[in-house]
């Protein structure tokens, strides 16, 4: 099965990321460090009160740590990435939002300080990462609910784990659920190099499908196409590209995708429609274009190709927690053996979160923007 063909025949990449896990280490800031407590601490953390633009409605403020209770967990965040999903969110216009004020992030990792009396799967010192979105990641600590954490092995690099939990398991989720794909079939995908677009080029080679990536142009675009083929890309083209009659002769080494990633929305994911063969699916989970997707009738009747969507909270919401940690298992899986790793990251502390945020929504994102703490 393809599942089992992620746990075997690792393919070398390059080294994995530990500088920030380096970091922390130096500070001198493990488990071991702290003690619980009954005394209340200070935690700082990027709040928001009102929807708008982040750089306007984010502010840096101190909150006071609630009692660790029976069932609770006491976590210090180790660090938490910057994803669209987290900016959409502060804006207004995305399908969760928390009850305002809220803590910003949905996304990271963090190491257990304390535990509740009644908690028997976490002991202070474990790695941690949370199951659902919405409760708030870009802080220095927090108390979560044990239900609410999935612990994650320690010797993976810092940058994976706090990257771990959406990104890659869409990907996975979209490689998986959608068609019944064998070795030698093959997957197109725009947005191929944002974090979802890069874990699909890598969870793809190891089961050995073949990918089609379609990026925008850029003027870095040759270094851009160079570091998705070292990652595992066997095509790598610009929408222009795209839509050129040459780009047929791809399709003499290789089947029609049966299988198309839209993360753009517009013209792209109109392209990719023109390219799946017939009674494929094009599974859409992102609208960076902001521009619906149009499929022509002679597509939806002469070929009667598939769309679908797809939102990894509702995933989350349909299955059991049992499953998703069985999908970050695989996930962890893949990293041990070096065929998973992080996107390119740019580490900043929490308190130049602006930094980050102005960073994260300029229009070519080369590098994901992790928050240290």
């Amino acid at each position: 099965m393809l599942v089992n063909r992620l746990l075997t025949g690792a393919r070398a990449r390059a080294p994995l990321q530990t500088s920030l896990l380096e970091t922390w280490r130096l500070r001198g800031r493990t488990a071991s460090s702290y003690s619980a407590s009954s005394e209340p601490s200070k935690v700082r953390a990027l709040i928001y009160g009102n929807h708008g633009d982040p750089a306007k409605v984010i502010q840096l403020k101190n909150l006071e740590l609630t009692a660790v209770g029976g069932s609770d967990v006491h976590v210090r965040m180790l660090a938490a990435p910057v994803n669209p999903a987290d900016i959409n969110m502060i804006q207004g216009n995305y399908g969760l939002l928390p009850k305002l004020p809220a803590v910003g992030g949905n996304e990271g990792v963090g190491q257990v300080v304390a535990v509740g009396s009644s908690v028997s799967g976490l002991k202070p010192g474990d790695w941690v990462i949370l199951a659902s979105a919405g409760l708030g990641t870009w802080r220095t600590e927090a108390v979560f609910s044990e239900k609410a954490l999935i612990q994650v092995p320690k010797d993976v690099p810092l940058q994976s784990a706090a990257t771990l939990s959406v990104n890659p398991c869409t990907a996975y989720r979209m490689l998986m659920d959608f068609e019944q794909l064998q070795p030698g079939d093959s997957v197109i995908q725009n947005a191929s190099n944002s974090g979802v677009g890069q874990a699909v080029i890598q969870i793809a080679s190891a089961l050995r499908l073949k990918t089609i990536n379609v990026v925008r142009d850029r003027p870095d675009i040759r270094k851009l196409m160079d570091k998705l083929k070292d990652l595992g890309a066997d095509y790598v083209l610009t929408e222009e590209e795209l839509r050129m009659p040459e780009t047929k002769t791809i399709f003499k080494d290789l089947p029609l995708p049966r299988l198309a990633l839209n993360c753009v929305g517009g013209k792209s994911s109109t392209e990719l429609l023109r390219h799946l063969a017939p009674g494929g699916t094009m599974v859409t989970y992102g609208g960076m274009a902001k521009q619906p997707v149009i499929a022509s009738v002679s597509l939806l009747i002469f070929k009667d190709v598939k769309l679908r969507g797809f939102w990894l909270s509702q995933w989350k919401n349909n299955h059991s927690l049992d499953e998703f940690k069985e999908m970050i298992l695989t996930l962890c899986n893949l990293i041990h053996q070096g065929q998973l790793t992080a996107p390119t990251c740019s580490e900043v502390a929490l308190q130049d979160y602006q930094k980050a945020l102005e960073a994260s929504m300029k229009p070519f994102v080369s590098s994901k923007q992790i928050l240290t703490m």
